[in-house]
């Protein structure tokens, strides 16, 4: 209970001075350093990642559909899944694997060497200084990384659907647009956001709160990434619940009838 106070406390701080920051000139050029740092690094992981994911599911679901005769609603089922689930949750672990435990290396080993308290001694916010570009980066880029895994597996899908398995390209893309909504793309944009905020505040609290000591460090890192692939599950659950809920209370008859 006290280390979840802790957490919360510091998680309020942390978007009540990132709420701030986007107000104030001066922080922009830390958070277009982060941007470059998360985002633009991250880039090629992310999107091999999604490729592999869209070529493994037309291998795997193609055996299931053909003996049913349904091999060209391939399409749906691979591209439904990769926007709506696979792509945001396994890029978004990616970053939590990469970012996440670069953030809390970085923040580690300054906290054990006690740049965290210079920084405070000189009056300025670790808080601002540190933590909030850092969560702007991870809250404004992992949807910008979402899509592109969800292009690189939409993409990878159809050339295996094309190249190896001989599916009409022409059928495949129209069953394609009608199963697939801008509301399943939408989704998966959104859950980024908040995957995005869950990986930034628990690196930088696990960084922040780390022990001394090397093995500190590197146990602050794994307690990170673990904590942060369990976030994006639980997260993934609980958005996808109440997304559909949505779904149901706007658009009834059209669910019924899909």
């Amino acid at each position: 209970m006290i280390d979840a106070g802790r957490f919360g406390r510091f998680a309020w701080r942390a978007f009540i001075t990132s709420a701030r920051c986007c107000f104030q000139r001066q922080t922009y050029p830390l958070v277009w350093t982060q941007m470059n740092i998360i985002g633009v690094r991250s880039v090629p992981v992310v999107m091999i990642t999604g490729a592999f994911v869209g070529m493994l599911m037309a291998v795997q679901a193609y055996d299931q559909l053909a003996g049913m005769g349904l091999e060209e609603h391939l399409g749906v089922l691979i591209n439904l899944s990769v926007v709506k689930e696979l792509g945001p949750v396994l890029a978004a672990v990616m970053l939590a694997g990469r970012v996440g435990g670069a953030l809390t290396a970085e923040l580690g080993t300054m906290n054990v060497t006690e740049q965290i308290d210079a920084v405070r001694s000189m009056g300025t916010d670790p808080i601002r200084y540190l933590v909030a570009p850092r969560l702007l980066a991870c809250l404004f880029l992992t949807p910008v990384l979402i899509i592109y895994a969800d292009l690189m597996g939409v993409v990878g899908g159809a050339l295996v659907s094309f190249l190896q398995l001989g599916i009409n390209s022409r059928a495949y893309w129209t069953f394609s647009a009608h199963g697939v909504e801008m509301w399943d793309v939408g989704i998966g944009v959104a859950k980024g956001f908040f995957f995005g905020a869950a990986i930034a505040i628990i690196s930088c609290y696990k960084g922040f709160s780390c022990k001394e000591g090397a093995h500190g460090v590197g146990q602050a890192c794994t307690d990170a990434f673990v904590s942060s692939f369990i976030s994006i599950l639980a997260l993934d659950f609980a958005l996808a619940v109440i997304f559909k809920n949505i779904y149901l209370t706007f658009w009834p008859l059209k669910s019924i009838v899909g």
